[in-house]
């Protein structure tokens, strides 16, 4: 199995199939994720697709997902919509 480390390029990503969410901006600023072999998933900013890509656990996007569910980080963000 491949090892995966965070800041990692995001085209080394051998078979990521990225996508991102329906709510995103038509100008493509836009966080996309693909789920790994390994059961990790990984998120890179879409305007930089070979760029950098973050590899989380499910468990930390579980906590990360749940709490953005929950309000928690609306202040980072205009919410409006």
């Amino acid at each position: 199995m491949p090892q995966f480390a965070n800041g990692m390029s995001a085209e080394r990503l051998e078979g990521a199939v990225w996508r991102k969410s329906a709510r995103s901006n038509p100008s493509g600023n836009c966080v996309e994720v693909a789920a790994l072999a390994d059961g990790a998933v990984a998120v890179r900013n879409s305007r930089d697709p070979l760029g950098p890509a973050l590899i989380y656990t499910r468990a930390e996007m579980s906590a990360f997902i749940n709490g953005a569910k929950d309000g928690d980080f609306d202040d980072l963000a205009d919410v409006t919509g």
